[in-house]
């Protein structure tokens, strides 16, 4: 399969269902038909399982605009830095080199791979009420560094990045994997993105699977925020911000099932287009 431009950018879903080794063998064989790809893993249910095994269960919050995330304080941040730059990046990278595929693991941190702007406080609806948090640990992406990602895979190295960012200051800061794995993207100015889930793409009635919407434009993905429910409406935003950013598509797929990649490249799941 050949690109016009050498860059595939996937995204794995941290969800329960995701296919990990499914999508790390359709990885190896893009990659040995001569595809430039990079890798970005969530990791929410193994940090939430981590969580709650070691007594610091995950609180989940939601912002004015409906948009849910995970409130990080510090003792939140270690835990899911355990989970997903430890446990997740590390064997994904150990699938992968067992496939021939010589992969390397880091997070946004390392290298200052990606940059990002600390959020002092964060608004959230509780109880129908407004309330204000503090000693928050997450981040707003304002950078990617395409130069090192450039060395990285002109090196012939697969990067697989964990969703983590650093901020001006040298913190490590939780960042979504959605909105990370957008912005590497439009960096990269890839020809796809693709958002490997746990649904068959963005529907219309979830979870009706036969209201599946197979094709967008980036000026209808306003009114399919409506459509989208729970941590759906990320996805939708990472997709707009690539497309902004200068990716040629995005894709929201399944990632249940054999060669998940190839069949989102194929034509399944949601394609998203300027």
């Amino acid at each position: 399969m050949t690109l016009s431009n050498p860059y595939l950018v996937v995204k794995l879903g941290g969800t329960e269902g995701v296919d990990f080794s499914a999508i790390c063998k359709d990885v190896a064989r893009l990659i040995s038909e001569g595809q430039k790809l990079v890798l970005v893993h969530g990791g929410s249910a193994e940090a939430n399982a981590l969580g709650e095994a070691i007594g610091c269960p995950p609180r989940f919050v939601t912002s004015p605009s409906g948009y849910t995330s995970r409130y990080t304080d510090r003792d939140t941040l270690e835990v899911f830095a355990m989970a997903v730059n430890g446990k997740i990046n590390t064997f994904l990278v150990e699938q992968l080199q067992m496939l021939g595929i010589n992969a390397l693991g880091l997070s946004g941190l390392d290298g200052k791979l990606v940059t990002a702007q600390r959020k002092a406080s964060i608004r959230i609806i509780e109880n129908g009420k407004q309330k204000i948090l503090r000693d928050d640990y997450t981040g707003k992406i304002t950078g990617v560094n395409i130069s090192l990602l450039q060395t990285l895979l002109e090196g012939g190295f697969i990067p697989v990045i964990a969703p983590m960012a650093v901020s001006e200051a040298g913190e490590a800061l939780n960042v979504d994997a959605d909105r990370a794995a957008a912005m590497i993207a439009g960096a990269l100015k890839a020809e796809t993105l693709v958002l490997l889930t746990a649904v068959p793409g963005l529907m219309r009635s979830f979870p009706d699977e036969s209201s599946l919407i197979k094709n967008l434009t980036v000026r209808q993905l306003e009114e399919a925020l409506n459509f989208a429910q729970g941590r759906m409406k990320k996805k939708v935003l990472g997709a707009q911000e690539a497309l902004e950013g200068g990716t040629g598509k995005v894709i929201i797929a399944d990632g249940r099932f054999d060669q998940p990649i190839s069949n989102a490249l194929s034509g399944a799941g949601t394609t998203i287009v300027p």
